[in-house]
C-alpha cells in the first residue's frame, strides 16, 4: 500500500515537472531540469521557512515554547527518517515497505517523548512543593 502511495506521488511530481518545462518553454523560457529544481526547491524552502519562523517565533513566547520547538524538530526529523527506512527496506528487499510500520515508529517517539514531559512534570512538581515547603518554614521561624 505505501509502495503504491508512494508511486503515486512521484508519478504526480512527474506529470508536474514536465508540465512546468513545456509551459516555461511555451513563455520563451530554456529551463533545464537544475533550473527547475533551483526555482521549485529555492521557492518552497523559502515559503516553509517563513511558516517555521512564525511558528517559531509564536511559541518561542510560550513558557515552554523551546521545549515545543525541539518536539516539533524532532518530530519532522523522525518523519524523514522513518519513510528512509522504509524505503531502504523496499529498495534493498530486506524487509517490507509498510506505511503502519512508519506510523508505528513515530508513535514510538511520541510515547517517549510523553515519558520525558510526564517525569519532567514530576520532577517540577516536587521542585514546586519543596520551595514552599521551605519557604512556609522560613516563615514560621521568623
Amino acid at each position: 500500500m505505501m509502495k503504491e502511495g508512494i508511486m503515486l506521488i512521484v508519478e504526480l511530481i512527474n506529470n508536474l515537472h514536465d508540465l512546468l518545462i513545456v509551459m516555461a518553454s511555451d513563455l520563451g523560457f530554456t529551463l533545464t531540469d537544475k533550473d527547475l529544481h533551483f526555482w521549485i526547491m529555492g521557492f518552497i524552502g523559502i515559503a516553509v521557512f517563513f511558516f517555521v519562523y512564525g511558528v517559531s517565533k509564536i511559541l518561542s513566547k510560550l513558557p515552554f515554547g523551546i521545549t515545543a520547538l525541539a518536539f516539533f524538530y524532532t518530530l519532522t526529523f523522525m518523519f524523514v527518517l522513518v519513510f528512509a527506512i522504509e524505503i531502504q527496506q523496499a529498495i534493498t528487499n530486506r524487509g517490507h515497505m509498510e506505511f503502519i510500520d512508519a506510523v508505528i515508529g513515530l508513535w514510538g517517539y511520541i510515547v517517549f517523548f510523553f515519558i520525558y514531559i510526564g517525569i519532567a512534570a514530576v520532577v517540577l512538581l516536587a521542585k514546586y512543593l519543596f520551595q514552599n515547603i521551605n519557604k512556609n518554614r522560613t516563615l514560621d521561624n521568623d
